[in-house]
């Protein structure tokens, strides 16, 4: 009569369970996106400490690093055929970290610490709004029907930009623009208002659907323009950056009035595949 400590098995099945789960190699290319991955949370958690060392522009470029970092690692997992359930686990857990509460954390500590209470509620509306934002994302991401245009239209401004978007005071503060109790008080005014993009139902155009080509003789234009940006970029960052934000800000109207033209409201006719405005399928 076999035991549950007995070490004979009736046949090699069995034998198997009983040594529990093996081992085994995991190729290389799967694991490089997890990297890049825990590379973006290490950005972002030193943010964080640089911030509360008073050393802010590091800190944001941090931020910022962790922004790209994550934004390229899901690409590199398609590129290498290496998506999987962890990796996807591990993106969201970064993703509230990097443009949740990394953003929030530096920009209290740079200029809403001055409006206290009101500074702090502002940096939570941010951070709450922003892990909102990812939890709806990952919700709808997982629905069976789909509407043909989801790729075209994030659902609310997507996370990685909602932390571009309100580090702006800590731009304007580099620029030179002294951090009063009337600025603080502004900035956390402006920090709910880049909250509620994030979990409102603006549809804010992706860029990412079939239709957004570029014409072959303007392909060369738009890298130089590429490339002077990128310039202006590592020459007057912060400059740039505010530039960049108000551009970004200016576009939502248009992108709100785009879908609008092309699928007459906020509620999907059912002839589009879904009953109600959709959530975007690729990118947070």
């Amino acid at each position: 009569m076999d035991t549950p400590f007995s070490n004979e098995e009736p046949n090699g099945s069995n034998d198997d369970e009983a040594r529990g789960p093996r081992l085994r190699e995991i190729p290389l290319r799967i694991m490089i996106p997890n990297i890049i991955t825990v590379l973006a949370i290490c950005a972002g958690l030193t943010g964080i400490r640089l911030a509360f060392e008073n050393r802010y522009e590091l800190a944001v470029g941090m931020v910022l690093l962790a922004a790209f970092l994550d934004g390229i690692d899901g690409r590199i997992a398609r590129l290498l055929k290496a998506t999987s359930k962890f990796g996807g686990q591990m993106d969201s857990l970064a993703d509230i970290v990097n443009f949740g509460v990394a953003p929030a954390l530096v920009l209290y500590v740079f200029i809403l610490d001055q409006a206290r209470s009101f500074g702090w509620i502002a940096a939570l509306i941010y951070a709450i709004a922003a892990g909102l934002r990812l939890a709806r994302f990952n919700v709808m991401a997982e629905r069976e029907t789909k509407a043909k245009w989801q790729s075209e239209y994030f659902v609310g401004v997507p996370a990685p930009a909602g932390a571009m978007l309100v580090l702006l005071p800590v731009y304007l503060g580099f620029l030179g623009i002294a951090p009063s109790p009337l600025f603080a008080y502004l900035a956390a005014g402006y920090t709910m208002v880049i909250g509620f993009l994030l979990v409102s139902r603006l549809p804010v155009w992706s860029g990412k659907s079939e239709g957004s080509r570029i014409r072959r003789d303007l392909v060369l234009p738009f890298i130089l323009l590429v490339v002077i940006y990128v310039a202006t970029l590592m020459s007057f960052t912060w400059e740039t950056m505010v530039v960049t934000v108000v551009a970004y800000l200016a576009t939502l109207p248009f992108g709100a009035r785009s879908w609008q033209r092309k699928y007459g409201g906020w509620t999907a006719p059912a002839t589009h595949g879904a009953s109600e405005f959709p959530e975007e399928t690729d990118g947070h």
